[in-house]
């Protein structure tokens, strides 16, 4: 049911050491919406049991649903934190042909169920896990909110991004919001702007809400605090699934919704891969192809969900997918308990 691979180095790490949770200093997580349910059950395991007692620095790193599910990791209490995020996402309503306004209306009242009374606090404080919300500052016609002119924008990023990823950088800044005490250290071969800011009770929320802010979907959110003037759009839309390099020791775990990895938003309907040298120190866990094919409709969540499916029958299924992800829970402890390391395939599989 569950799919392991990881990179060269950390493939000879796992065998020289075993499987273990101190083995690891960074986590993805990456955009997709919905298709997250798919990695529900996994997630309450991995900081519920797995990552439980950690007592060393674990930078999350997350882009879209991806930042706010570390928004949940970095809480006090993170299985409830995610059992919150689920239980609103899965229950949001749009009207019929809802207008970014609304849609950024719910994001607002999904992040108020995951923080709670004291979550923004607990996520500030967090002396271990290190949450860090990727967020792409816009510049040009993409940080305009009239849909005619972002529409635009958004072709020429197309364009640009179909010639070279690096012409990304003429409309599209890096910003990564971040632990005050992150000792994250990326490398971007694509060269594309990065800043990072601590965040802090007074601008969390709106980091969050904009590394989850869809272009054309939702509302920007305009000059953050303590930050820069201008635009600030959605983190998948220069790190979808992730290309740049995590320089820390240590692995990075990334549990993923799929076996395709595209590193950009404009890069989902291209052939392009991601670089395999990025992910020399990755494990990389995903649904098998048996187990996708199990669930209802043959498939996992995703947005248009919304459109073709009513609420009820939506609710359900997404249920069924987040029951069903107890099996990739089961099939993770199984690999940690009996240390059956045979299991892990080497990444290249995917990526040569």
């Amino acid at each position: 049911m569950l799919e392991i691979y990881a990179g060269n180095s950390a493939l000879k790490t796992i065998q020289e050491k075993g499987f273990t949770p101190e083995l690891f200093s960074s986590f993805l997580g990456a955009s997709g919406g919905p298709k997250w349910f798919t990695l529900y059950a996994l997630d309450k395991y991995l900081f519920g049991k797995f990552f439980k007692n950690q007592q060393q620095p674990l930078n999350l790193v997350g882009s879209s649903v991806g930042a706010f599910r570390t928004a949940c990791f970095a809480q006090k209490d993170p299985v409830a934190a995610i059992e919150r995020l689920a239980k609103n996402y899965r229950e949001t309503t749009y009207s019929h042909k809802a207008k970014p306004g609304e849609v950024s209306t719910k994001a607002v009242e999904m992040m108020a169920a995951i923080f709670g009374e004291t979550g923004e606090q607990e996520v500030v404080d967090n002396p271990y896990f290190k949450a860090h919300f990727i967020v792409a500052k816009c510049k040009g016609l993409v940080a305009s909110e009239n849909k005619f002119l972002q529409g635009v924008g958004l072709t020429k990023s197309y364009l640009n991004n179909r010639i070279n990823r690096h012409r990304l950088k003429s409309q599209y800044e890096r910003f990564i919001f971040q632990s005050s005490n992150s000792d994250l250290k990326l490398n971007d071969p694509d060269n594309i702007s990065t800043t990072r800011l601590p965040f802090s009770t007074a601008n969390i929320r709106n980091a969050l809400l904009a590394s989850g802010s869809i272009p054309m979907v939702m509302e920007g959110i305009k000059n953050i605090e303590n930050s820069p003037k201008g635009m600030y759009r959605d983190g998948g839309i220069v790190d979808y699934h992730f290309d740049f390099e995590i320089k820390n020791s240590g692995l990075t775990l990334y549990p993923h919704f799929s076996s395709t990895l595209k590193a950009g938003w404009f890069d989902k309907n291209l052939s392009r891969k991601v670089r395999i040298k990025h992910y020399d120190n990755t494990v990389l866990l995903c649904p098998s192809e048996k187990f996708i094919a199990a669930l209802p409709h043959h498939k996992i969540p995703d947005r248009q969900d919304f459109v073709t499916m009513e609420r009820k029958q939506r609710m359900v299924y997404w249920q069924q997918v987040m029951d069903e992800s107890e099996k990739l829970a089961e099939a993770f402890d199984q690999l940690y308990q009996r240390q059956d390391i045979s299991r892990i395939k080497n990444i290249s599989q995917l990526l040569a």
